[in-house]
């Protein structure tokens, strides 16, 4: 095995654009350019400080990662295109932390983004094997075949078989339903921020039970952006101490051989998120009891009940006991599960999702959220996809002490921003991205027309 690594990668700055319905109102060149200059922003940095960049998309072409940053500045750096279903975003930000404990680059900025098309997901590649067909299969021979969209079916099968092994209801998938909208309402970036009563969730069209369509996250559009430095890096720049964010451990693994011992739990990623937290616990010194706040892959309101679970969080079988006793939520027992909504109401656009979760949870840290607050020192970011991978990261404030709840006017005075943007989502203006864009390489055919479309926007 090789060396562990010793240096240390913080976060240093994050961006969001508004998670919307996938309608080519906005193409993916302008979301991912929006996102950037935002993130380089909050950094406090130009694109001539990056040394590497990393795009994280599922669908498009190639090198569409290209395509964004280009719009920064040419500065021929290495730029690499990843994809892996929807841990995307996150392995994006795996891979940026290697760069940096590695010695590799001192900054890496991260663009996550996606256009998806209205729906259910599908394969646009169905004139080959597909990388799910085994497990497909598997899922078919177990649980039957029907018509209902493939990846419900699945995380529904895991919800089933917790159900008959421990007791949970279609009630206890519904209840986490019902709080992540309810979460979703104070967070700006969110595609659906509207509170649904049980009753309403229950009732919603049936997509595979027990999960009604207010269970399933939904098809969006979207981009998000970090900027990853080292200790060199922010060490040269202490003023930004108060806002960076230690990406104290992380860890992305794959599957185990339980994903093929029919059970459906492990076919959508038990087995492996309980491997990886582990080691991402040990790595950051800390365990489930010193989580106060997690963004978690809820796609599904089942997946999130199992996950419980797998992270830790409640018992081994106990998680729909948690979930009942109201300790996911403000007030309960249990770290807070997605503050921002999660997946389930702020939307899924798959590329970005894990630039999502970490902006929000660096947010938290920093005592920038202060429209849904969590007193918290560490914080755990959960991202799974099937096929598979999942990356579970855990952030602790540069300086190890817990986080304070600042007003706006506090971050406006602090920060690069004259805004909160934690609590509200704006387009940047023209001299927010005049700062970021490299000051000798960029070039404006490279832009095209992306500044007079956030511009018409404003």
């Amino acid at each position: 095995m090789a060396p562990q690594l010793k240096t240390d990668a913080y976060v240093l700055g994050v961006g969001l654009t508004p998670f919307i319905k996938p309608r080519r109102e906005r193409e993916y060149p302008e979301l991912g350019f929006e996102a950037g200059v935002k993130a380089m922003l909050d950094a406090q940095i130009n694109y001539d400080d990056v040394e590497m960049g990393v795009a994280c998309f599922c669908y498009g072409d190639t090198t569409s990662g290209q395509r964004i940053f280009y719009q920064f500045g040419m500065t021929a750096i290495p730029i690499y295109n990843t994809n892996n279903a929807c841990a995307t975003g996150s392995t994006g930000l795996h891979m940026a932390r290697t760069m940096v404990r590695s010695g590799a680059a001192d900054c890496v900025l991260v663009i996550g983004f996606e256009q998806m098309s209205p729906g259910s997901i599908k394969s646009v590649w169905d004139d080959r094997p597909s990388p799910m067909g085994l497990s497909t299969k598997m899922m078919e021979d177990t649980r039957g075949k029907h018509n209902s969209p493939r990846n419900a079916q699945y995380f529904a099968n895991a919800g089933r078989e917790y159900m008959e092994k421990y007791g949970a209801r279609p009630e206890d998938f519904a209840e986490i339903a019902r709080i992540s909208h309810e979460h979703s309402q104070r967070n700006p970036y969110a595609q659906f921020r509207k509170e649904y009563s049980m009753e309403e969730i229950m009732n919603a069209p049936m997509i595979h039970a027990p999960l009604t369509k207010l269970q399933c996250s939904p098809t969006s559009d979207g981009a998000g952006a970090a900027v990853i430095v080292s200790q060199r890096f922010l060490d040269a720049r202490p003023q930004l101490r108060n806002q960076a964010i230690l990406m104290a451990g992380q860890t992305l693994m794959t599957d185990t051989p339980a994903l093929y011992s029919k059970s459906a739990m492990d076919l959508v990623g038990f087995d492996m998120t309980r491997k990886a937290v582990a080691a991402a616990y040990k790595e950051a010194g800390v365990g489930p009891k010193d989580i106060s706040v997690c963004e978690l892959h809820d796609c599904f309101s089942a997946n999130e009940l199992v996950l419980l679970d797998g992270l830790g969080f409640s018992r081994p079988g106990k998680a729909h006991e948690m979930v009942r006793n109201g300790d996911i939520t403000y007030g309960g027992k249990g770290p807070i599960i997605n503050p921002s909504g999660g997946l389930i109401s702020k939307g899924h656009p798959l590329g970005a999702t894990g630039l999502a979760q970490c902006a929000e949870l660096c947010w938290h840290l920093r005592g920038w959220a202060n429209n849904r607050f969590v007193d918290t020192k560490v914080a755990l970011q959960h991202n799974l996809g099937l096929g598979g991978a999942v990356v579970v990261t855990i952030y602790k404030r540069a300086d190890g002490q817990r986080n304070v709840k600042l007003s706006n006017e506090d971050i406006i005075r602090e920060s690069a921003f004259e805004y909160n943007p934690a609590v509200e989502a704006r387009h940047p203006a023209l001299q927010d991205a005049d700062k970021v864009r490299s000051r000798s390489k960029r070039n404006e055919y490279a832009l095209g027309d992306t500044q007079e479309k956030i511009q018409a926007r404003l």
